[in-house]
């Protein structure tokens, strides 16, 4: 019966239009709540998910994003059940004599009360830590070249690919699977020639959707000239021409967001910067720094991808030079007579 019930409700959700890679996910997590409670579905109660709920919080130390995305998927599968449109509720109590019952409620589940639930010491770098940071990727070019070591040519790499997070904005994601043919002109910027564009293929999906587009104008005339200089110069070095990727390995792969992480906190760590920032920070830092410098706040959110502002605005950590400037224009009317 348990089988049958998540096959039922794998084709319900197919017949909505997502795919395995949500409807998976969704199918263990039920299984995980079965064996938690060690009851079958029709036998599930509110006290289940109390249960559930706080060993997830007190042994797991779970975000409450991922304990409401968790409960999310189990308050589907028993509305699923429950819905008189497919019939479990009378199979249930023909075989067994009880039915299920809705067990997820507002006082068991965590309501979702605000936009950010990340860490709050999480911060984008200060213009000085961004500066020391990408300095420190070049250095690590030069040192390689020096001794005559292997991998300079992945220290190149890796320094202009921090640049390419910052200099347009992006995910550490999105930034591993960019293609070399992912930039394009912008005839409203000529003078960045091939370079004037980025297509974003793999943005930050919605659950149980394919990833979302965008392109990402060029603005830093630097970043520019940093990928160019790698496309031209050091990425046909590392063989593989018939490879798509922008950021290749040694061996002919595609470079992982996870080395992507181990470069950057090896490089973080080497500076003593704190262990707040991580490579999301880049991206936060393009935000608020085009933010100080007093660019749209509606093209900053095309940029990122945002379709929210406040989302927008979650990114912004703008320096207290930037707030007195701006707390000075805003007075500045008021007191123009006195």
């Amino acid at each position: 019966m348990f089988d049958a019930m998540l096959r039922g409700w794998r084709a319900q959700q197919k017949s909505r239009g997502l795919k395995d890679e949500t409807i998976d996910p969704r199918e263990r997590l039920v299984r995980r709540f079965l064996e938690f409670a060690n009851d079958y579905p029709w036998q599930w109660t509110p006290a289940h998910m109390d249960e559930w709920s706080a060993s997830l919080t007190g042994e797991k130390h779970l975000a409450p994003s991922t304990i409401r995305s968790y409960q999310g998927d189990i308050r589907l599968f028993t509305e699923f059940l429950i819905d008189g449109r497919y019939g479990w509720g009378p199979a249930c109590e023909e075989a067994f004599g009880v039915h299920p019952v809705a067990i997820a409620h507002e006082w068991n589940t965590l309501p979702h009360l605000q936009d950010y639930e990340g860490d709050p010491e999480a911060r984008p770098f200060t213009r000085e830590e961004l500066q020391r940071f990408l300095d420190y990727a070049d250095d690590q070019v030069a040192r390689a070249v020096k001794s005559k070591r292997k991998g300079a040519l992945a220290a190149y790499r890796d320094a202009t690919l921090f640049k390419v997070i910052y200099g347009w904005g992006l995910r550490r994601t999105e930034t591993s699977k960019l293609d070399v043919v992912d930039f394009g002109r912008n005839p409203k910027a000529r003078q960045f020639g091939r370079y004037g564009t980025l297509n974003v293929r793999y943005g930050k999906a919605k659950k149980g959707q394919p990833p979302r587009r965008r392109n990402v104008l060029s603005v830093m005339d630097w970043a520019v000239e940093a990928v160019e200089d790698y496309v031209e110069n050091v990425r046909p070095r590392f063989g593989f021409p018939d490879h798509p990727a922008l950021w290749i390995t040694e061996r002919g792969g595609r470079l992982q967001p996870s080395s992507i992480n181990d470069r950057f906190e090896a490089y973080r760590d080497a500076l003593n910067l704190p262990k707040e920032l991580v490579p999301h920070s880049i991206r936060h830092s393009y935000v608020t720094h085009l933010t100080e410098d007093g660019v749209d706040r509606r093209f900053i959110q095309q940029q990122v991808g945002h379709e929210c502002d406040s989302s927008t605005a979650i990114y912004t950590h703008v320096s207290d030079d930037f707030m007195n400037t701006a707390l000075s224009k805003a007075l500045a009317p008021a007191f123009a007579g006195v």
